[in-house]
């Protein structure tokens, strides 16, 4: 007897439903409502997807900020039909109560094993068991990155606990094999390992989708949050994908069993030329609210501030991050501060628009206060220093491990108020020389404050030294509220001159 099943699956479309990057207004192939054209659905089909769709674009960040408009990511899932649904890390970044609204809209299940309820310590959203018309028995199990615990403010997920995914995936496949014919394991999180070599690439939990493959058996392994495109293939005997963030690429795969064997293929789907015409007509009138309110001008400055290439940003610094730079200082009272980037980040016009902010600044992160000892101080910006690297032709370079497996130029920190200077031909650890604050040599045991965002001071992307220091202020604005207020509250801004690094590679 044969039996099939077709799975579409998109994951990290952050909001993302609109051909747009929302940085312009130019239509772009991209978005959900591009994909959903080509779902052919049937008794036999589910849709699925790995989470992280309620924050990261302006319409998101819209919908948030006015309830009333309710869920346009809802209407879009319950539009296509879509099946089941697991958690995303930025799924909580409004808290849960958000997340429960936004599921109590959808038609789809929500599956996410290594959610348990607080007191109770049970599952809240626990594996299910989908039967389908040709008598398939498949066994869904959802589970989520841990690492919400290090980066989620604690008022955010107070009534919950996060548990380890790895143990919570293994429990469940024990309880759910018996009973169906093929399992799937829904997992927003990534591999800690490069799939094709085994090479590892990171030593944290945020990412176990290697070690699930080699120790579990689940037959189908759906990853996102790596905003990585891996193509469908076998990892230890359990088939593997994860699409592009943003509704950039999707999934179809195809399931076909016939007796105790088992044949998995998949192709990559990119968005359609035309997006979903129903859809688009009724979410049209929020989507024209949202750029308009990207529109509005909210201040001037005395020139623009637009981003460049990332490299020579990192080497030379950029008004862009003079501005924000001057925003965090005057928000924290700090001595120094931390500026963090995002992949993407067009900067400022001379008009800023509300546009300009969103795009440059697209995280829910709030400015906290630290303070800091001139020896943790070197330390970071030591760390820091791994985002370059030198080739061999003694050109500098972005070390490969900012760029694969996922592209994390947010790891990389410019400094606002201390001078340094940086030589890449030193060894690891000993490249940061002449460090000092106001002409004064930093001494090891001089303390400081230094304001930064809160996912920086939990020690995300690899900055435990944070961790050690003595919170000073929690902070209770997100950034980029603070970026607004600065800038409507100036008639003009000369953007200031804020950073004084130099860096140097002329190894011999």
């Amino acid at each position: 007897m044969k039996q099939q099943l077709k799975i579409y699956y998109t994951s990290d479309v952050h909001g993302y439903l609109f051909p747009t990057n929302y940085a312009d207004t130019q239509e772009k192939e991209m978005g959900l409502l591009k994909c959903i054209p080509n779902f052919k659905k049937d008794e036999n089909t589910l849709i699925i997807d790995g989470g992280d769709m309620l924050q990261g674009s302006a319409l998101a960040s819209y919908s948030q900020a006015h309830p009333e408009e309710g869920f346009p990511q809802a209407e879009a899932l319950n539009h296509a039909g879509y099946d089941f649904v697991t958690v995303g890390n930025h799924d909580v970044n409004f808290g849960t109560n958000y997340l429960y609204h936004y599921l109590e809209a959808l038609d789809a299940t929500c599956v996410c094993e290594n959610i348990l309820d607080a007191k109770s310590q049970t599952k809240k959203f626990p594996w299910t068991i989908k039967t389908l018309t040709n008598g398939l028995k498949v066994g869904i199990v959802g589970v989520v990155t841990d690492y919400i615990n290090v980066w989620e403010k604690a008022e955010n997920i107070n009534d919950i606990t996060v548990a380890d995914p790895f143990i919570a995936a293994k429990q469940a496949l024990i309880e759910v094999k018996p009973q169906v014919d093929f399992t799937i394991c829904i997992y927003h999180g990534g591999f800690e390992r490069d799939v094709k070599s085994g090479k590892l690439l990171s030593k944290t939990s945020e990412n176990v989708g290697y070690r699930i493959c080699k120790e579990l058996d689940f037959d189908l392994l759906l990853t996102g949050h790596q905003h990585l495109l891996i193509e469908g293939q076998f990892l230890h005997g359990t088939y593997i994908v994860q699409p592009s963030a943003n509704a950039m690429t999707y999934f179809q795969i195809n399931i076909e069993k016939i007796e105790d064997n088992i044949e998995i293929t998949s192709a990559i789907g990119k968005p359609s030329i035309q997006p979903e015409i129903d859809l688009v007509k009724r979410l049209q009138p929020l989507e024209t609210k949202v750029q308009n309110w990207l529109d509005q001008a909210i201040g001037s400055l005395n020139r623009d501030a637009l981003a460049e290439d990332k490299l020579a940003m990192a080497m030379h610094g950029s008004p862009v991050v003079e501005l924000i730079g001057a925003v965090q200082l005057a928000a924290s009272q700090a001595q120094i501060t931390v500026v963090s980037l995002a992949n993407t980040s067009p900067g400022f016009h001379k008009e800023v628009t509300m546009r300009d902010v969103i795009a440059t600044y697209p995280y829910t992160n709030q400015l906290i206060t630290l303070k800091i000892t001139g020896k943790q101080l070197k330390e970071v910006v030591e760390k820091n220093t791994d985002y370059f690297s030198v080739d061999e032709q003694n050109k500098m370079i972005i070390s490969p491990s900012y760029l694969y497996p996922k592209v994390e130029h947010y790891h990389f920190d410019f400094f606002v108020g201390i001078e340094y200077t940086v030589d890449l031909c030193q060894k690891p650890g000993n490249r940061v020389s002449a460090l000092r604050y106001k002409d004064q040599v930093i001494k090891e045991t001089d303390e400081f404050t230094i304001a930064l965002s809160d996912y920086r001071a939990s020690g995300g992307g690899g900055f435990p030294t944070y961790l050690e220091c003595p919170v000073i202020n929690e902070g209770a604005q997100e950034i980029v509220e603070s970026i607004v207020n600065y800038i409507q509250s100036h008639e003009e801004i000369v953007i200031p001159k804020m950073l004084d690094y130099k860096i140097t590679y002329s190894c011999k």
